[in-house]
Protein backbone atom coordinates (compact mmCIF):
# COMPACT_ATOMS: atom_id res chain seq x y z
CA UNK A 1 0.00 0.00 0.00
CA UNK A 2 1.45 3.68 -0.82
CA UNK A 3 2.30 5.11 2.38
CA UNK A 4 2.40 8.57 0.87
CA UNK A 5 -0.20 10.97 3.07
CA UNK A 6 -2.53 12.91 0.53
CA UNK A 7 -3.28 16.57 0.70
CA UNK A 8 -6.46 18.12 0.17
CA UNK A 9 -6.85 21.83 -0.33
CA UNK A 10 -10.05 23.77 0.62
CA UNK A 11 -10.02 27.02 -1.37
CA UNK A 12 -13.26 28.04 0.60
CA UNK A 13 -11.86 31.42 1.97
CA UNK A 14 -10.30 32.33 -1.16
CA UNK A 15 -13.74 32.91 -2.02
CA UNK A 16 -14.39 34.48 1.04
CA UNK A 17 -12.34 37.01 0.33
CA UNK A 18 -13.62 37.92 -3.16
CA UNK A 19 -17.03 37.79 -1.49
CA UNK A 20 -16.45 40.21 0.63
CA UNK A 21 -16.65 43.07 -1.98
CA UNK A 22 -17.83 41.24 -4.64
CA UNK A 23 -16.83 40.51 -8.00
CA UNK A 24 -14.44 38.11 -9.43
CA UNK A 25 -10.84 38.27 -7.43
CA UNK A 26 -9.46 36.70 -6.03
CA UNK A 27 -10.49 33.63 -7.87
CA UNK A 28 -11.13 30.32 -6.43
CA UNK A 29 -10.52 28.62 -9.77
CA UNK A 30 -6.92 29.77 -9.69
CA UNK A 31 -6.26 28.87 -6.55
CA UNK A 32 -7.47 25.59 -7.70
CA UNK A 33 -5.09 25.84 -10.53
CA UNK A 34 -2.00 26.66 -8.40
CA UNK A 35 -2.86 23.30 -5.90
CA UNK A 36 -2.58 20.98 -8.33
CA UNK A 37 0.71 22.94 -9.91
CA UNK A 38 2.46 22.65 -6.44
CA UNK A 39 1.73 18.81 -5.81
CA UNK A 40 -1.71 19.01 -4.22
CA UNK A 41 -3.84 16.25 -4.15
CA UNK A 42 -7.33 17.19 -4.53
CA UNK A 43 -9.70 20.40 -3.98
CA UNK A 44 -11.76 21.15 -1.24
CA UNK A 45 -14.92 22.92 -1.48
CA UNK A 46 -17.98 23.49 0.99
CA UNK A 47 -21.10 24.95 -0.63
CA UNK A 48 -22.94 26.40 2.05
CA UNK A 49 -26.99 27.34 1.90
CA UNK A 50 -25.93 30.90 1.95
CA UNK A 51 -23.37 30.98 -0.35
CA UNK A 52 -21.01 32.44 2.07
CA UNK A 53 -17.86 31.64 0.08
CA UNK A 54 -18.23 28.67 -2.67
CA UNK A 55 -21.02 29.61 -5.56
CA UNK A 56 -22.53 27.36 -7.33
CA UNK A 57 -20.81 29.00 -10.57
CA UNK A 58 -17.89 27.71 -9.12
CA UNK A 59 -17.98 23.86 -8.58
CA UNK A 60 -18.01 23.24 -12.32
CA UNK A 61 -15.53 26.01 -13.16
CA UNK A 62 -13.51 24.13 -10.27
CA UNK A 63 -13.90 20.85 -11.60
CA UNK A 64 -12.81 21.87 -15.89
CA UNK A 65 -9.49 23.76 -14.44
CA UNK A 66 -7.85 20.87 -12.88
CA UNK A 67 -7.51 17.14 -13.27
CA UNK A 68 -7.75 16.95 -9.30
CA UNK A 69 -10.22 15.48 -7.98
CA UNK A 70 -13.21 17.58 -6.43
CA UNK A 71 -14.34 16.99 -2.37
CA UNK A 72 -17.65 18.87 -2.07
CA UNK A 73 -18.39 19.25 1.43
CA UNK A 74 -22.24 19.52 1.90
CA UNK A 75 -24.99 19.24 4.38
CA UNK A 76 -26.99 16.46 4.73
CA UNK A 77 -30.41 18.55 2.79
CA UNK A 78 -31.98 17.81 -0.65
CA UNK A 79 -30.66 20.95 -2.30
CA UNK A 80 -27.58 20.09 -1.86
CA UNK A 81 -27.76 16.49 -2.86
CA UNK A 82 -29.26 17.50 -6.10
CA UNK A 83 -26.38 19.59 -6.67
CA UNK A 84 -23.94 17.16 -6.22
CA UNK A 85 -25.79 14.59 -8.35
CA UNK A 86 -25.92 17.50 -10.69
CA UNK A 87 -22.20 17.94 -10.54
CA UNK A 88 -20.88 14.22 -9.69
CA UNK A 89 -18.01 15.46 -7.62
CA UNK A 90 -14.97 12.91 -6.81
CA UNK A 91 -16.40 12.89 -3.42
CA UNK A 92 -19.05 13.95 -1.27
CA UNK A 93 -18.15 14.76 2.26
CA UNK A 94 -21.47 15.35 4.59
CA UNK A 95 -21.13 17.72 7.18
CA UNK A 96 -23.00 19.43 10.16
CA UNK A 97 -24.13 23.10 9.18
CA UNK A 98 -25.58 26.06 10.87
CA UNK A 99 -26.58 29.16 9.14
CA UNK A 100 -24.84 31.09 12.52
CA UNK A 101 -21.88 29.32 12.95
CA UNK A 102 -18.62 31.04 11.60
CA UNK A 103 -17.02 27.79 10.77
CA UNK A 104 -17.74 23.94 11.50
CA UNK A 105 -18.40 23.00 14.99
CA UNK A 106 -17.47 19.52 15.50
CA UNK A 107 -18.28 16.47 13.88
CA UNK A 108 -21.80 15.18 12.24
CA UNK A 109 -23.83 13.30 14.50
CA UNK A 110 -24.13 9.96 12.34
CA UNK A 111 -25.25 7.86 14.71
CA UNK A 112 -28.25 10.01 15.95
CA UNK A 113 -29.10 11.43 11.96
CA UNK A 114 -29.14 7.27 10.34
CA UNK A 115 -32.45 7.74 9.16
CA UNK A 116 -32.13 11.23 7.47
CA UNK A 117 -28.49 9.83 6.16
CA UNK A 118 -29.03 6.43 5.08
CA UNK A 119 -30.87 7.92 1.61
CA UNK A 120 -28.53 10.95 0.52
CA UNK A 121 -25.48 8.36 1.33
CA UNK A 122 -27.62 5.80 -1.11
CA UNK A 123 -28.02 8.42 -3.79
CA UNK A 124 -24.66 9.73 -3.53
CA UNK A 125 -23.11 6.02 -3.59
CA UNK A 126 -25.25 5.18 -6.58
CA UNK A 127 -24.22 7.55 -8.40
CA UNK A 128 -20.56 6.88 -8.67
CA UNK A 129 -19.77 9.78 -5.94
CA UNK A 130 -17.61 8.36 -3.23
CA UNK A 131 -19.13 9.52 0.11
CA UNK A 132 -16.93 10.52 3.49
CA UNK A 133 -18.77 11.98 6.96
CA UNK A 134 -16.95 14.67 8.57
CA UNK A 135 -17.33 13.43 12.50
CA UNK A 136 -15.82 13.42 15.81
CA UNK A 137 -13.08 10.51 16.72
CA UNK A 138 -15.56 8.59 18.65
CA UNK A 139 -17.07 5.20 18.44
CA UNK A 140 -20.38 5.29 18.18
CA UNK A 141 -19.80 7.35 15.00
CA UNK A 142 -17.60 4.90 13.27
CA UNK A 143 -20.02 2.10 14.05
CA UNK A 144 -22.94 4.48 12.37
CA UNK A 145 -20.60 5.43 9.72
CA UNK A 146 -20.34 1.40 9.00
CA UNK A 147 -23.97 1.16 9.21
CA UNK A 148 -24.44 3.78 6.52
CA UNK A 149 -22.41 2.04 4.37
CA UNK A 150 -20.12 5.32 4.04
CA UNK A 151 -16.36 4.06 2.75
CA UNK A 152 -14.84 6.79 4.16
CA UNK A 153 -14.77 9.25 7.23
CA UNK A 154 -13.16 12.60 8.66
CA UNK A 155 -12.17 12.84 11.62
CA UNK A 156 -12.66 16.56 13.25
CA UNK A 157 -9.34 17.40 14.33
CA UNK A 158 -10.82 20.94 16.02
CA UNK A 159 -10.35 19.63 19.74
CA UNK A 160 -6.91 18.39 18.99
CA UNK A 161 -6.10 21.89 17.22
CA UNK A 162 -6.92 23.58 20.08
CA UNK A 163 -5.63 21.27 23.27
CA UNK A 164 -3.38 22.63 25.48
CA UNK A 165 -1.17 20.97 27.53
CA UNK A 166 -1.90 17.34 28.52
CA UNK A 167 -4.98 17.26 26.85
CA UNK A 168 -3.18 17.29 23.51
CA UNK A 169 -2.16 13.84 24.16
CA UNK A 170 -5.80 12.36 24.81
CA UNK A 171 -7.23 13.76 21.96
CA UNK A 172 -4.09 13.19 19.40
CA UNK A 173 -5.02 9.25 20.90
CA UNK A 174 -8.93 9.45 20.57
CA UNK A 175 -8.22 9.81 16.38
CA UNK A 176 -5.28 7.88 16.29
CA UNK A 177 -7.75 5.08 17.92
CA UNK A 178 -10.72 5.91 16.11
CA UNK A 179 -8.09 5.71 12.70
CA UNK A 180 -7.11 2.38 13.49
CA UNK A 181 -10.77 1.49 14.09
CA UNK A 182 -12.18 2.92 10.99
CA UNK A 183 -9.27 1.26 9.08
CA UNK A 184 -10.04 -2.10 10.42
CA UNK A 185 -13.90 -2.18 9.70
CA UNK A 186 -12.91 -1.74 5.71
CA UNK A 187 -13.52 2.67 6.03
CA UNK A 188 -10.66 5.20 4.92
CA UNK A 189 -10.13 7.70 7.33
CA UNK A 190 -9.00 10.96 6.36
CA UNK A 191 -9.27 13.95 8.82
CA UNK A 192 -8.83 17.70 9.27
CA UNK A 193 -9.84 21.12 10.99
CA UNK A 194 -7.48 23.53 12.14
CA UNK A 195 -4.12 21.84 11.35
CA UNK A 196 -0.97 24.18 10.74
CA UNK A 197 2.11 23.94 10.52
CA UNK A 198 2.77 23.25 14.18
CA UNK A 199 0.16 20.99 14.91
CA UNK A 200 0.17 18.71 11.69
CA UNK A 201 2.85 16.32 12.10
CA UNK A 202 1.18 14.24 15.04
CA UNK A 203 -1.49 13.91 13.07
CA UNK A 204 0.28 13.24 9.71
CA UNK A 205 2.29 10.49 11.64
CA UNK A 206 -0.94 8.10 12.24
CA UNK A 207 -0.94 5.34 9.95
CA UNK A 208 -3.86 4.48 8.96
CA UNK A 209 -4.87 8.52 8.36
CA UNK A 210 -4.77 8.02 4.13
CA UNK A 211 -5.60 12.24 3.11
CA UNK A 212 -5.32 15.65 5.39
CA UNK A 213 -7.88 18.18 4.17
CA UNK A 214 -6.20 21.58 5.22
CA UNK A 215 -8.36 25.05 3.86
CA UNK A 216 -8.06 28.07 6.22
CA UNK A 217 -4.55 27.55 7.48
CA UNK A 218 -2.98 27.75 4.29
CA UNK A 219 -5.47 30.37 2.66
CA UNK A 220 -3.90 32.93 6.00
CA UNK A 221 -0.23 31.99 5.33
CA UNK A 222 -0.49 32.76 1.18
CA UNK A 223 -1.22 35.91 2.19
CA UNK A 224 2.23 36.05 3.37
CA UNK A 225 4.01 33.78 1.30
CA UNK A 226 2.02 32.70 -1.08
CA UNK A 227 -0.28 29.79 -2.14
CA UNK A 228 1.98 27.60 -3.55
CA UNK A 229 5.04 27.86 -1.11
CA UNK A 230 2.28 27.16 1.88
CA UNK A 231 1.18 24.28 0.26
CA UNK A 232 4.47 22.88 -0.55
CA UNK A 233 5.77 23.66 3.42
CA UNK A 234 3.11 21.87 4.17
CA UNK A 235 3.70 18.55 2.13
CA UNK A 236 6.84 18.56 3.20
CA UNK A 237 5.54 18.85 6.51
CA UNK A 238 3.63 15.90 6.17
CA UNK A 239 5.72 13.70 4.04
CA UNK A 240 8.22 14.30 7.15
CA UNK A 241 6.07 12.56 9.40
CA UNK A 242 5.68 9.68 7.16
Amino acid sequence: MNDRLRLGVNIDHVATIRNARGGDHPDPVRAAEIVAACGGDGITAHLREDRRHIRDGDLRRIQEATGLPLNLEMAATDEMLEIALAHKPHAACIVPEKREEVTTEGGLDAAGLHNRLQPIVSRLTDAGIRVSLFIGPDERQVEAALRLGAPVVEFHTGDYAHAEGEEVAVQLKKIADMAALAAKNGIEPHAGHGLTYENVQPIAAIPQLRELNIGHYLVGEAIFVGLEDAVVRMRELMDLAR
